[in-house]
């Protein structure tokens, strides 16, 4: 569906995107993640054929969005970050007016109008003027806008920003069931929901692609082990954590005192908890818990985008 050739752009002396290349097929949701100015919204753009690129290619479904941008953007469904809505249109005129600006049908109008109403929960605020609306329902109408031609492709950036949680879910959710008929390329900062989300993940920093995989790969191979946590009664928390951190595959320890316990938490390599154990038990302490939480894609985030620092 996607596939990008050392696609490149620079803003005068500002390299943006750096020689990057990568594919999705049809049916992935592609999380698409990066710092601010790592050159994600920039990536989009030129996707969307709202940007031209310096040099290098791209292709949505086989026409090249540079040389053939109409033929692509009818593939194409773009909600930017901050979507420019009328304050003074009512949600159905606002999107039966872009679906006639982008040539479905008129016969048709009607039914898509009802679909992406219904897709998006637009139904009880179809007749209201979209100044009217909360944040939440304004993000529901740009992405309705975004799906109203049918396109296979879906481009969404930042599609949950300013959301609550309750709304965030939503939208998750949606998205989720979008699969099913498109192919979504997604960018957000809420790492948790693209976990929960995403089929792969690309990494993007200072404009060049740091890593591609699917998050459970990303997590295994960038960073193995993640944070094991102990409950323990010990005389002396300080000299505990001391200890602790001569343990082979221990990289650092904190505590906090609970009461009569002390919890430690620990980030590791691999898996030291059988040697937790023992120290604890050659020392005598008692332990109410001993614990282990796989690497987060946030810490594989973190440890890609720092690697250069």
């Amino acid at each position: 569906m996607i596939k990008v050739e050392n696609l490149t752009k620079r803003y005068g002396s500002v390299l943006a995107v750096d020689g990057i290349d990568f594919e999705v097929k049809r049916g992935e949701i592609m999380g698409f993640l990066g710092p601010n100015g790592a050159g994600k919204s920039t990536t989009m753009k030129m996707l969307a054929c709202y940007l031209p690129p310096t040099s290098g290619r791209a292709e949505i479904a086989g026409c090249d969005v540079f040389t053939d941008s109409l033929h692509a953007r009818e593939h194409i469904g773009y909600m930017p970050e901050n979507v420019p809505l009328p304050q003074d249109m009512r949600v159905n005129e606002y999107l039966r007016f872009r679906a006639a600006l982008k040539g479905v049908p008129g016969r048709r109008i009607k039914e898509r109008l009802n679909d992406v109403c219904e897709l998006c929960a637009l139904g009880d605020v179809e007749r209201k003027l979209i100044g009217a609306l909360s944040k939440g329902y304004r993000q529901r109408v740009g992405l309705a806008d975004a799906m109203i031609h049918e396109p296979e492709l879906l481009i969404l950036d930042e599609p949950t920003i300013g959301l609550d949680p309750n709304q965030i879910r939503q939208v998750r959710e949606l998205i989720k069931n979008l699969r099913r008929h498109h192919t979504i390329l997604l960018s957000t900062h809420i790492l948790s929901e693209v976990e929960k989300t995403c089929s792969r993940v690309i990494i993007i920093n200072k404009g060049r692609i740091e890593a591609l995989d699917t998050p459970e790969n990303l997590r295994s191979r960038l960073s193995e082990g993640g944070e094991a946590f102990l409950e323990m009664r010990v005389p002396d928390a300080a000299a505990a954590t001391a200890k602790i951190r001569t343990v082979a595959g221990v990289k650092t320890c904190s505590h906090h005192r609970l009461g009569d316990w002390t919890r430690f938490t620990l980030t590791i390599e691999g898996d030291p908890r059988e040697a937790l154990h023992r120290l604890a038990v050659d020392e005598k302490w008692p332990v109410r818990e001993l614990s282990r939480r796989s690497a987060s894609l946030e810490q594989v985030f973190v440890e890609v985008t720092h690697a250069e620092e």
